[in-house]
């Protein structure tokens, strides 16, 4: 949007070419960050058995859900877990933490989605959008979700992002903010369906011919006693949808309240009656208050959902695909990582961010993320590190507060809550890029 898209950022010739993030690392299996090897983290740790575990058919929680991996029409995924779109906060620095924290037998993530794209923004080649569309090989599988309401542009931005690097391209129709509904973008689209679904069938159309599958994010519907996801859903894979993520609230809701399992589940029984042909059929993912890997096998269980999207739950801890993957794959629970390793990942994190922006860049980051961060350190007890950490100069104090923290100082207290107090439904996607809190589709 507008707003968004004349944030300030790098402005490239002919695009966007991002610099390679990590180099080949002769010691280690992977590839290593400037300070820290992240993908040997979890390579190391003892599993420990969780009352959960697959039967001999391989199917976890007792056999009531089968362990298929995703497929979006010929796409495979890895894993059934995916990042989902968090507006402001899903950049390429995050999405390379996430997918280099994997279990014992190198999985974790499936999909990692960018941030919130501008069709108009990406084609207009404003800095803003390239940033936060930007993506290398670091970064695969990649999904790039889209936002609007006008079927030709959103195509146009199809093909853009098919054009640079996308393994997925996803509509958005689930985003609850006014900035984005009163152009009838986000979840404004179920109450136009017409448009929605031809919205899909436009997108389709420029996609089949590089075999590249499209998705739909959603919600339960704009008014709680109203359900049109359910009804929806099915038309948008009759035009072309190879998945459907629904986020288990509606419109009305937005973040408030609990996710409903039962919604979710009469989407997925739903849109499994309108595939009558061979194979797995449409996935449907499913989407809300994911906190923990156990939340992972509960989606799951009680909804029937093919795979499972993370949104704010990974923002205060990026293993979590890790350990929701080594849960549903093995039935054990892995260790939470040592403080330590979080304090590594803080560090790896600001400095990805300088090197694929600039050191302002990361310092603003860093300071709105310190408090997401340290909500797993000490047990959330780390005030005076979160403040320091957001005092601090320039990276290199970053670096030494970190330091000095592993040597003992900066310990205990709770009651600072820093830049981002509470998690609530901010300005999405034509939010300035520092909004303070993020915003889920």
């Amino acid at each position: 949007m507008d707003g968004q898209d004349e944030q300030d950022g790098i402005e490239l010739e002919g695009g966007f070419e991002p610099k390679p993030a990590l180099a080949p690392c002769p010691f280690f299996f992977g590839y290593c960050f400037p300070f820290f090897n992240l993908s040997t983290l979890s390579l190391h740790v003892n599993s420990t058995q969780c009352s959960t575990r697959p039967n001999r058919s391989g199917l976890v929680a007792g056999g009531l859900i089968p362990l298929v991996l995703l497929k979006f029409g010929n796409f495979q995924l890895a894993t059934p877990l995916m990042l989902a779109p968090i507006a402001g906060y899903c950049d390429l620095a995050f999405r390379i933490i996430c997918r280099q924290l994997t279990a014992p037998d190198g999985k974790g993530i499936g999909l990692a989605c960018t941030d919130l794209l501008s069709p108009q923004g990406l084609l207009r080649g404003s800095a803003t959008s390239l940033d936060l569309a930007a993506t290398n090989d670091l970064d695969k599988p990649v999904g790039m979700q889209l936002y609007g309401a006008d079927p030709a542009m959103m195509a146009e931005g199809a093909l853009w992002a098919v054009e640079h690097g996308a393994n997925v391209v996803d509509i958005n129709m689930g985003c609850p903010v006014d900035k984005v509904t009163k152009k009838d973008g986000g979840s404004r689209l179920l109450c136009i369906p017409d448009i929605a679904t031809e919205i899909v069938r436009a997108c389709v159309r420029v996609l089949e011919p590089h075999g590249v599958p499209l998705t739909c994010k959603m919600r339960l519907g704009w008014f709680n006693d109203h359900p049109v996801a359910e009804w929806l859903a099915p038309r948008l894979v009759d035009a072309g949808a190879c998945a459907i993520t629904i986020h288990g609230r509606t419109t009305e809701q937005k973040f408030q309240g609990e996710v409903n399992h039962d919604g979710i589940a009469r989407v997925v029984q739903a849109v499994g009656r309108t595939h009558h042909g061979p194979g797995p059929g449409i996935p449907v993912i499913g989407n809300g208050d994911i906190r923990a890997a156990a939340d992972v096998l509960a989606m799951m269980e009680r909804t029937g959902c093919a795979g499972v999207m993370i949104g704010r739950g990974a923002l205060s801890a990026p293993w979590i695909f890790r350990d929701a993957w080594h849960l549903i794959s093995t039935g054990e629970s892995l260790p939470e990582p040592t403080d330590e390793i979080k304090i590594e990942i803080i560090r790896s994190y600001v400095d990805l961010m300088a090197r694929y922006r600039t050191e302002q860049y990361a310092m603003v980051q860093i300071r709105r993320r310190i408090t997401w961060f340290g909500k797993r350190i000490n047990g959330g007890a780390c005030k005076r590190l979160k403040r320091a950490v957001s005092e601090a100069a320039d990276r290199a104090e970053v670096h030494s507060v970190l330091d000095r923290y592993l040597a003992g100082e900066f310990r205990g207290g709770r009651d600072w809550d820093g830049p981002t107090a509470a998690p609530r439904a901010a300005d999405s996607a034509d939010s300035p890029i520092y909004a303070e809190t993020p915003a889920l589709s």
